[in-house]
C-alpha cells in the first residue's frame, strides 16, 4: 500500500454512526469498503484509492450501550474537496455494519490547509443526494458542477483596479501572478489559491506594490507575449521567480499536472536569460498529415458554423450524426467526459487538440475532431484544424 503522510492530506473526511447491536471495528471498515464498492468508479473505489496513496488510514472510534453502537469515522484524503464530497455521500448510503442494521452521516469535511469551507459540504452532500435517488451516478457531471460552485465561491477582486484574485492574497506571503481572469479562474480549479491576474499586459500599480511585499512568481504563457510580460514586469516590478507554460500553451488551458510541471522548472529572476531560445517538445508540435484529409463540404460548413458559435467560450460541441448539438462541456472536461457519452458523431473545440483527446475521441467512436491547431494523432479518428476546414479568424 501506497504512504501518504499527514503532511500530505488536504482533507478529513468525519462520520458518524449507529449500529442497533454490538460491532467491532473491522465490521466498520468492512462496511465502508464493501458497500461503496461500485458506486463511484474505479476512479474513486475507495481500495484502490488506498492503494494509490489518495487516502489514508480509516480511523474507527466506538463505544456500546444497551446493545448499541456508536462511533466516529474519520478518513483522511489527499483528494480534491469535491471527490472527497463524493465518497462522504457514498459513505452515507451505508445500512448495515457486521449483521446490525446501521445508519452513517457524515458530519463535515474538515480542511486541514486551511479555513473550513462549509458551503461545499452542503452542496455536494445536496447533489449527491438528488443523484443517489436515480439508478446512476454521473460522477462526471458532479464534479463539474461542484468545480463551478469551488471557482465561483473562491475568486475574489483585489485592489483598487478590481484585479480578478484567489482568496489567499493578503495573507500568502509567496504569490503567483499570471495575465488574467481566465489563468487565475483556471488556477484556482486546481487548487492555487495565492494567484492574482493583472488583466493584461499593463502592470497594475497594486500588482507592483505587492511584488514588492512579497515572494513573486511570474507565471506566464509559453509564447511571444509571455516574454513580453516579463520584460515589461522587470522594468517596473521586482520578480523573485519566472515560470513560463509549455511552448505554443496557455496558462488558462494547462491541466494540474502542467501546471505543477511548470512551476518546478521555474527559475530565480537572476538566471532568467530572456535571449534563450526556446525549443518546442516534439509532442506539441502541430501534425502535418503524410496526406490531405478528404473533408466533405456539407461536413465543412457545418463545422465552420459550429467554431464560429465556439471560438472565444474554452467549451466543446459534441454533435451527432444529424449534425445537431447534443450538448456543450468545458475544453477541460473534454478528455473524461467523452467516455461517458455516446453517439458522439463530431467534437468541436475551442482549443488544441491533444493526444489525450485523440485517444479518448478513439474509445468514444468519434469521427471527427475540430480544433484550432492538431498537436495529436490518431489512426481512426479524422483529427482537423480550423485551417484544414477553411475557418478564417473574423
Amino acid at each position: 500500500m501506497a504512504k501518504i503522510g499527514p503532511a500530505s492530506f488536504k482533507y478529513v473526511l468525519h462520520a458518524k454512526f449507529t449500529a442497533d447491536s454490538l460491532v467491532d471495528k473491522p465490521d466498520v471498515i468492512g462496511a465502508v469498503f464493501g458497500q461503496t464498492e461500485g458506486l463511484l468508479g474505479e476512479e474513486l473505489d475507495l481500495r484502490e484509492a488506498q492503494k494509490n496513496g489518495k487516502i489514508g488510514r480509516i480511523n474507527v472510534e466506538s463505544s456500546s450501550s444497551g446493545g448499541r453502537t456508536t462511533g466516529v469515522i474519520t478518513i483522511p484524503t489527499s483528494l480534491g474537496v469535491a471527490e472527497t464530497a463524493l465518497i462522504g455521500a457514498a459513505i452515507e448510503t451505508i445500512d448495515r455494519i457486521g449483521p446490525s442494521k446501521a445508519t452513517v452521516t457524515v458530519d463535515k469535511i474538515e480542511d486541514v490547509r486551511a479555513s473550513k469551507r462549509d458551503y461545499i459540504m452542503n452542496k455536494a452532500q445536496k447533489l449527491l443526494d438528488e443523484a443517489l435517488k436515480t439508478s446512476q451516478v454521473d460522477t462526471t457531471e458532479l464534479l463539474q458542477k461542484l468545480y463551478e460552485d469551488v471557482r465561483q465561491k473562491e475568486f475574489s477582486e483585489f485592489g483598487p483596479e478590481k484585479l480578478p484574485a484567489g482568496p489567499e492574497i493578503a495573507d500568502s506571503e509567496e504569490l503567483i501572478v499570471v495575465e488574467g481572469r481566465a489563468d487565475v479562474m483556471n488556477m484556482l480549479r486546481h487548487g492555487f489559491a495565492n494567484v492574482i491576474g493583472m488583466n493584461g499586459t499593463n502592470i497594475p500599480k497594486t500588482v507592483i506594490d505587492l511584488s514588492r511585499k512579497k515572494t513573486i512568481t511570474l507565471f506566464v504563457d509559453g509564447d511571444r507575449g509571455g516574454d513580453m510580460i516579463i520584460s515589461s514586469f522587470l522594468q517596473q516590478g521586482h520578480v523573485d521567480f519566472v515560470a513560463k507554460a509549455p511552448s505554443g500553451m496557455e496558462v488558462e488551458e494547462l491541466s494540474k499536472k502542467e501546471i505543477n510541471q511548470s512551476l518546478r522548472l521555474k527559475v530565480p529572476i537572476d538566471e532568467y536569460d530572456p535571449s534563450a531560445s526556446r525549443r518546442e517538445a516534439p509532442e506539441k508540435k502541430a501534425r502535418h498529415p503524410q496526406a490531405p484529409i478528404e473533408v466533405p463540404q456539407e461536413l465543412k460548413d457545418k463545422a465552420i458554423s459550429f467554431v464560429n458559435e465556439i471560438v472565444g467560450t474554452r467549451g466543446a460541441f459534441l454533435i451527432n450524426k444529424g449534425y445537431e448539438i447534443m450538448g456543450k462541456i468545458p475544453y477541460k472536461e473534454v478528455e473524461a467526459s467523452i467516455l461517458n457519452i455516446e453517439n458522439i458523431f463530431m467534437l468541436v473545440l475551442d482549443g488544441t487538440i491533444t493526444d489525450e483527446i485523440a485517444r479518448s475521441a478513439e474509445e468514444s467512436g468519434i469521427e471527427y475532431v475540430i480544433g484550432s491547431k492538431v498537436f495529436g494523432s490518431s489512426q481512426s479518428v479524422k483529427l482537423l484544424s480550423y485551417e484544414n476546414i477553411g475557418y478564417k479568424y473574423r
